[in-house]
């Protein structure tokens, strides 16, 4: 098959790696792709959200299939213009993107099929919103409607803290404010195919930029699979109360979903709530999760998109994966491009180790730091422990002084490996 995949970060390079891989690949192109996509795939200059460009491309290449990795194309409908231009393409349709697209959507969906969620009202002005803030209290979760970039939500502590992120984001369209949610954080996929949901395996990301879970909401700082407090019972708990019932309301609307669902769950001590869903692989959980994926997955990303999940099944690697993000100095805020990069062909001949690139460009035999996340520092091994080791054993041959990174990805599953072994 000739593909395409759209998207430039760590988890399009991940994507590559893995579809580069497979005997059902005979070439592979990425638009834009980034200097580490570039070594399993021909990266192309295309607009990705010129939908026509891209169709375009497609057709004069003879492209068979196209792997869209990003949200922002998916809600914008590429997935319905490649369909309607003869072109299979893998990601849900503009309608089924919804889920993520737009937070107040799944929010009420949630609501009418019984889904475990926040409390939750929607808002189209600032007073109201302000009001229902100081009737409700903190902590708070304010949140804006449709897609930002990771930058539209606020868990406020206060009151107050509350009411200033209600004027920071009244501006960009209508805001969801729930109720904030106690317990641990876990991201859960599964591949649908618009009536079947493949569960795939969970991780935990880090959002907080720095050690410790402190400082400010990033895009994520680090990943590790799977993750412990997805049990096999709590597994089939987020199949069945959340994943199912949401897939069967997508399918009674009209716009069945087919593509990947994340879900960000909330475990806490009633079980499983839905805090968001997402319509792609997350980044960085899709750079561990393909470290464990021992199945080919170009057939499962073509059985979503034909509907025949139903007889599928997937294999994995029994070893844990962990992934440290490298980032630019500022990162989340300001960042300086354009600082190069060494070491990395000494960080990945180290056994158990990965490195996807996201934010890099290659300019004269140099890899230059292009953007905010820039590199996804993977390391397998058969505890958390050891693949942090592994990971953090990369990261430190990398010569990189405008970059940095957290020291402790993993330290909630490590705590409760170290509980486990003083037990036994």
């Amino acid at each position: 098959m000739n593909i395409l995949l759209i998207g430039s970060g760590a988890r399009e390079h991940a994507l590559a790696w893995k579809i580069a891989a497979s005997p059902l690949t005979t070439r592979l192109w990425c638009a834009p792709g980034n200097a580490g996509i570039a070594q399993e795939a021909e990266c192309v200059a295309l607009d990705i959200t010129d939908h026509a460009a891209v169709i375009a491309f497609c057709q004069a290449n003879g492209v068979d299939f196209v792997v869209v990795g990003p949200e922002g194309p998916l809600v914008a409908g590429i997935v319905d213009d490649l369909e309607a231009a003869g072109i299979k393409a893998f990601g849900p349709s503009r309608a089924a993107a919804r889920l993520e697209g737009s937070k107040g959507f799944t929010r009420d969906l949630c609501r009418a099929h019984g889904i475990p969620s926040p409390a939750y009202e929607r808002f189209a002005d600032a007073a109201t919103a302000k009001a229902y803030i100081r009737a409700r209290g903190a902590p708070i979760v304010v949140k804006l409607d449709g897609l930002a970039a990771g930058k539209g939500v606020v868990v406020a502590a206060t009151v107050a803290e509350a009411e200033a992120a209600v004027d920071s984001l009244a501006g960009g369209g209508e805001l969801v404010i729930e109720d904030f949610l106690e317990g641990e954080e876990a991201s859960f996929f599964a591949l649908v195919d618009g009536e079947t949901a493949l569960p795939l395996a969970s991780a935990q990301d880090h959002k907080r930029a720095f050690d410790g879970d402190e400082g400010p909401n990033t895009g994520g700082m680090g990943a590790y699979s799977p993750a412990p407090v997805m049990s096999e019972a709590m597994t089939r708990r987020v199949m069945a109360e959340i994943v199912t019932p949401t897939v069967r309301a997508m399918a009674a609307m009209g716009c069945p979903f087919k593509g990947v669902l994340f879900a960000g769950l909330m475990i806490g001590p009633e079980g499983p709530q839905l805090i968001e869903y997402n319509v792609r692989f997350g980044d960085p959980e899709c750079q561990v999760l393909m470290l464990r994926l021992k199945s080919d997955l170009v057939p499962a990303l073509v059985a979503a998109r034909d509907g025949m999940l139903r007889s599928f099944d997937l294999r994995w690697h029994r070893e844990t994966a962990l992934t440290v993000v490298m980032a630019a100095e500022g990162y989340p805020g300001s960042y300086r491009k354009g600082s190069e990069i060494k070491g990395l062909a000494a960080a990945a001949a180290l056994d158990n180790v990965e490195i996807f690139h996201a934010g890099t460009t290659a300019e004269g035999g140099r890899i230059l730091a292009s953007g905010g996340r820039v590199l996804s520092v993977c390391g397998l091994g058969d505890s958390v422990a050891a693949a942090q080791r592994a990971a953090y054993a990369a990261v430190d041959r990398i010569d990189w002084p405008q970059g940095f990174c957290r020291r402790d990805i993993g330290w909630r599953a490590i705590a409760r490996e170290r509980t486990v072994s003083a037990g036994s």
